[in-house]
């Protein structure tokens, strides 16, 4: 394992909110004992050497500062008392559970392949990893996990109830999204969180997960006000290979509310009843209805809630490394830190990923941001960026690309307020669930908020005047300021902010209509994402039954009327995120893939049959014989639709896809003009004139730098075109041009200024990728 330092790709997982009202940790362990007891001893640990003195003592030093030795005993001694104590409590029911299956009824059950192949098996006994070593022990070694019925995760080591259907997911099976590479990064985060409990005074574990783009995170708080840092992944990894080394087995117990909360609370004498960990008593609080029950899962000494599932056993972690911590937290709250790994079934596919890192750390959009002059950030307004004239021509170019597409697609601007009254949110719901991330002031004793999305203004507008159903469909779009008030620590230049633009539309039609409008979304997405070059799979979001609102024929009529059109543009290329629907209503989300071969989730169509309800929206419908004025009223269906989404995000994603190198149409510096010597910068001046009255951006160079040097600097600043003016370009009112873009740097070619100017024009408006004068 090795340690890198590069942030991981952005993410676009949400932070854990920070339980409110609660104590400040209380460590749980002490790390002034000799020994561990019942904690793995770490290999290759030396015993303390009496120093040295002179020039070995200081690179020892040195090296240890760097995190590469461990100051003092890797893991706690002893351990803390909340390990025994939590073990205890899991023995226990994890006895009476294996008792109780080891009464059900062993009957015949078949297990049906994905090829067809049908396996005989037996219920609660057959596990998927049998059935897998049957056919392979290559397979049985390479397998994450299993789907069952084409549904349901199920853990390899956990035996098979009844006969199903049954497919084996191994790291690179691209089903549902390559949902098995999350499964195995959570895995991977409980490693990491064992290696933190076992390591740190009062490690106190929040939140886990796996991370979409990749990789994973684990939000903690440490006793004694310990901020992790780099110096402290080095241990982190060696108690992880430790952890790995020792091949414990994930093993999943379900468990009652009650039991839960005893479990997390038990800390010292159990007659005390203090929590050892808070957090995770408030999401049992706050996720387990009563009278209800939840999973666990261990690995080691780790008893972590969790609804899994799981890898079989830590050893498939072959290659785990720690990437970056940072606060995450409320001023109000406690605060986390959010620590963050990337693991992988193999040391190679590890080599590769950091080469990837080194190549992302070039493309950084806050490194290029700076180098370019683009934009920058302030503390006297964190989250919201700065932009500067350069950074400005990206963004107004993306502007105007968007409204030139809507122009062509019958949208419609609007503007609305960037302050509501809270009523309005109260309206909309989100004041109910969003509030905490919403700014809020007070107005003449009522209560506001800056706006963190357009839709319910945009209810408003439809509600300002009756609608007849021959103004359907109605598309509103607005290039709104929005305002999210986003914890501290998970502010990440463009990517996450706090003031922000969407490029963001809503369309009120009727349920008839809906097919249509997705298809003509699709066009529009098709049309924006193809000058960056990128691709895009999507993910259909469906019904969660536990959790929707709306006539459940609409929503069935929704969900049919999506996946047609999905078969239909893109066959075999999207899947379902089976009941991950908004209670409101089915989504498209649209994941994009950059020349790094990241994804980014930008694109989303988002069908709501809430908001009409919740605003009363109405439109009048053709008139029916025998109808009254009354029933002649009918409800819009609501579309929201992003392409971009936040402006700013797209800027950073754009900027690292391209690495800085601007497409003409979009770049800020297009053409730079370069006197070869004084006499001739009144004719620079009129070249670089010529091209900036047809809306190009062209300046020129007078500075006292050598003819070479001006070169030099254009070409480092990613002009796409210099333009070299002397005597013989003066006599033919002509430009001596170099392409940025040449595969042979350094080649020039002599073109007439009139025809120079027809040629970047088209150019710029073929928004092609490459520069190349036709």
């Amino acid at each position: 394992m090795s340690t890198t330092s590069i942030h991981p790709v952005h993410s676009t997982s949400e932070p854990a909110h920070a339980a409110e009202g609660l104590e400040p940790v209380t460590p749980g362990a002490s790390a002034t004992g000799k020994h561990a007891v019942g904690a793995a001893q770490p290999d290759g640990v030396k015993k303390e050497k009496p120093q040295q003195q002179g020039k070995g003592k200081d690179k020892k030093d040195k090296k240890a500062a760097a995190g590469g030795e461990a100051k003092g005993p890797l893991e706690l001694s002893p351990p803390p008392e909340y390990f025994q104590e939590r073990i205890k409590i899991y023995d226990e029911y994890k006895a009476k559970y294996d008792k109780w299956v080891s009464e059900q009824p062993r009957v015949p059950i078949t297990i049906t392949l994905g090829d067809g192949k049908q396996i005989e098996g037996t219920a609660w006994e057959t596990t998927p990893l049998q059935i897998a070593r049957g056919i392979s022990t290559s397979l049985a070694d390479r397998i994450i996990i299993a789907k069952v019925n084409n549904q349901e995760l199920w853990d390899l080591n956990r035996p098979l109830e009844a006969s199903v259907t049954l497919s084996l997911l191994d790291f690179d099976s691209p089903e549902n999204n390559y949902e098995a590479r999350q499964v195995f990064w959570h895995s991977s985060a409980h490693v990491m969180g064992e290696a933190c409990e076992r390591r740190f005074d009062g490690c106190c574990l929040g939140y886990g997960p796996p991370i979409e783009e990749g990789g994973f995170f684990y939000d903690m708080s440490l006793g004694g006000g310990k901020t992790l840092s780099q110096d402290d992944y080095k241990q982190i990894e060696d108690v992880c290979k430790i952890a790995v080394k020792e091949k414990q087995p994930f093993e999943r117990l379900e468990l009652p509310k009650e039991v839960l909360l005893e479990m997390f609370k038990a800390s010292g004498s159990l007659s005390i009843r203090s929590a050892y960990n808070k957090y995770k008593q408030h999401y049992i609080n706050d996720k387990v209805p009563d009278g209800t029950s939840s999973t666990v899962y261990r690995c080691g000494p780790l008893i972590d809630l969790c609804l899994g599932p799981h890898v079989p056993h830590t050893g498939r972690i072959k290659s785990l490394a720690n990437s970056s911590s940072y606060f995450l937290g409320d001023a109000k709250n406690d605060t986390f830190q959010r620590l963050y790994g990337m693991s992988f079934p193999d040391s190679k596919q590890m080599t590769e990923y950091k080469k990837y890192l080194e190549e992302a750390a070039k493309r950084d959009h806050r490194k290029i941001g700076k180098e370019q002059e683009l934009f920058f950030f302030s503390d006297l307004s964190p989250g919201s960026a700065f932009f500067l004239p350069m950074g400005m021509r990206i963004y107004n170019t993306l502007l105007s690309f968007i409204k030139s597409e809507y122009h062509k697609r019958g949208f419609t601007e609007v503007g609305s307020p960037n302050i509501f009254n809270s009523k309005l949110w109260e309206t909309s719901g989100h004041w109910q669930n969003y509030a905490e991330d919403m700014f809020q002031l007070n107005v003449d004793e009522d209560k506001f908020a800056l706006k963190p999305m357009n839709c319910p203004g945009h209810c408003v507008i439809f509600d300002s005047r009756e609608r007849s159903y021959r103004e359907l469909p109605l598309r509103f779009a607005e290039f709104g300021v929005l305002h999210r008030n986003e914890a501290s620590g998970a502010l990440s230049g463009l990517s996450r902010v706090r003031r922000f633009v969407q490029d963001d539309a809503h369309i009120f039609c009727t349920v008839d209509q809906v097919e249509q409008e997705i298809q003509d979304a699709f066009d529009f997405l098709d049309a924006v994402y193809k000058p960056f070059g990128f691709t895009y799979k999507v993910g259909l979001s469906t019904r969660n039954p536990k959790k929707w609102v709306g006539d459940l024929k609409i929503w069935d009529k929704a969900e049919a009327t999506l996946k047609e059109v999905l078969e239909r543009r893109m066959p075999g290329n999207w899947h379902v995120n089976e009941e991950d629907a908004a209670f409101y209503g089915p989504k498209l989300d649209f994941q994009l893939t950059d020349a790094l071969k990241r994804h980014w989730q930008c694109g989303t169509i988002q069908l709501d049959f809430n908001l009409p309800e919740r605003f009363n929206l109405r439109f009048r419908g053709p008139e029916q014989p025998g109808s009254t004025s009354d029933n002649q009223f009918q409800r819009p269906v609501m579309i929201h639709r992003a392409i971009l989404g936040s402006v700013e995000r797209f800027i950073a994603i754009i900027t690292e896809s391209s690495g800085g190198k601007w497409p003409f149409w979009l770049s800020p510096r297009q053409i730079v003009v370069i006197p070869v010597a004084a006499p001739f910068k009144d004719y620079a001046a009129k070249v670089a004139q010529t091209f900036h009255d047809a809306g190009l951006f062209a300046e020129v160079d007078v500075s006292d730098n050598t003819l070479n040097k001006k070169i030099r600097n254009a070409q480092t600043a990613q002009w796409n075109f210099i333009m070299v003016v002397g005597q013989d370009e003066f006599e033919a009112q002509a430009v001596n041009i170099r392409n940025r873009d040449d595969e042979v740097q350094g080649r020039e070619e002599v073109i007439k200024l009139d025809a120079a100017l027809e040629k970047l024009v088209k150019l710029r408006d073929s928004r092609a990728q490459i520069n190349k004068l036709e």
